[in-house]
């Protein structure tokens, strides 16, 4: 494991570089180009605004607000998921061609998710001075949360760009699980909104504490609970350490697979 931490450290310029890439690449060529990295979410805040507050009626102060927190967070997951699953399949040239840690791919895959939602960060912050102010002193803790995250998410794309080069399929399956998560976390609905009985395994799933300490900090500007954020972070170091194991011991074939 040391040798291989050693070999990503060396193989650092190839991450920034792919990150790179990709940002450039991804809206190349279309009219509005970059802005679209704000556009995205904006248009799915509006879209989710509109049905939640006008006509579901969640009654909930300042709707926009209190969902926009936690879906900029949420749709950087979710991205790093979708994207994990298809990082080696769609780069198996230099997979099959190149010697580097296969471990870069996903790296910078999750990097990229995550240097996405820092730029629209700018936005959700500018949105909450806006309407509700800032507490700057709590402002901090989005550091420790947002590395919380990052380590869930390089965890289950670890996990997921592994098993997919074995399990074609699973590329499938993976869109349909994070679109079922995302009912399933706390995005659109408040966690007080959910039964007692199933409160629990509520607290079960990885991204629940995680958007609980976004909007904590950002939407009601107090610190997030010690133990919610421990239960994210121990989630969190749980699927980075099977998912680091899981992916060393299935790549050693991924060029025969491919």
């Amino acid at each position: 494991m040391q040798k291989t931490l050693k070999e990503i450290y060396d193989y650092r310029n190839m991450i920034y570089m792919l990150v790179r890439k990709d940002l450039r690449g991804r809206y190349k060529g279309s009219a509005l180009g970059f802005l679209w990295t704000f556009l995205n979410p904006l248009l799915q805040l509006a879209v989710y605004t509109l049905v939640f507050s006008t006509v579901m009626r969640a009654g909930i102060d300042k709707y926009y607000l209190f969902l926009f927190v936690a879906l900029i967070p949420w749709l950087a997951m979710a991205n790093s998921v979708n994207g994990g699953a298809t990082c080696i399949l769609s780069q198996q040239n230099l997979v099959t061609k190149i010697h580097f840690p296969r471990q870069v791919l996903p790296i910078a895959t999750v990097t990229t998710s995550f240097v996405n939602m820092l730029l629209c960060m700018i936005v959700v912050l500018a949105v909450c001075i806006f309407s509700v102010g800032l507490n700057f002193a709590v402002l901090w803790y989005l550091i420790p949360t947002m590395l919380i995250e990052y380590v869930l998410a390089l965890g289950i794309a670890f996990l997921v760009s592994g098993l997919t080069v074995y399990f074609r399929d699973l590329e499938h399956i993976v869109g349909i699980f994070v679109m079922a998560w995302q009912f399933l976390s706390p995005v659109m609905y408040s966690i007080d909104m959910v039964p007692e009985k199933v409160y629990n395994i509520f607290m079960l799933n990885p991204m629940t504490a995680v958007i609980i300490s976004y909007r904590n900090i950002l939407y009601y500007k107090t610190a997030p609970d010690l133990s919610t954020m421990l239960l994210a972070l121990g989630m969190g170091v749980f699927f980075l350490v099977v998912g680091w194991f899981v992916f060393a011991k299935l790549e050693r074939h991924f060029a025969e697979e491919l």
